[in-house]
């Protein structure tokens, strides 16, 4: 199994720390992420698909309808990629799987992690697929991610 990288508690909450009206940098999100993970995505999805980090607030029903402040969007022209949402020591990636994708993602996730199969099991599919809650704490839910991500982007 991959390396895990998580290392705060998660007693600090993110939105306590940036309102609406206060838009955190980028730096300021990786040291509140403080992990490796973070730094390997972002620089992946920015080298293999050319596509940059856009923070955006919301108040969205991720995190068991609780999650409400910025989060950060990639979007390949306009179709996205995946949005992330900073936890103390790890993140969430919110993965969409559209229905064009859907089968070839089917036969991938049986080449992925435990967690990722679960996690792409027990999620209910929508008019139009699958958005996979991932949380990324390891380097081997990372590599699954990327391999999704890869469909997603080859699906165009």
């Amino acid at each position: 199994m991959g390396e895990v990288c998580d290392n705060q508690d998660n007693s600090i909450n993110w939105s306590e720390l940036w309102d609406k009206e206060s838009e955190p940098s980028g730096s300021q999100i990786k040291e509140f992420i403080d992990t490796c993970l973070w730094d390997d995505l972002g620089n992946y999805l920015q080298q293999e698909y050319n596509v940059k980090p856009k923070l955006s607030y919301s108040g969205c029903s991720m995190d068991k309808g609780n999650w409400k402040g910025w989060n950060v969007k990639y979007k390949k022209s306009s179709k996205a990629l995946c949005t992330l949402y900073p936890k103390r020591g790890y993140f969430l990636a919110l993965l969409p799987i559209g229905l064009r994708e859907m089968g070839e993602a089917e036969i991938l996730i049986s080449t992925c992690t435990e967690y990722t199969q679960n996690l792409f099991a027990q999620t209910v599919s929508g008019r139009n697929g699958k958005s996979l809650a991932f949380e990324v704490k390891s380097e081997d839910v990372l590599l699954d991610m990327k391999k999704l991500i890869a469909i997603r982007v080859a699906s165009r």
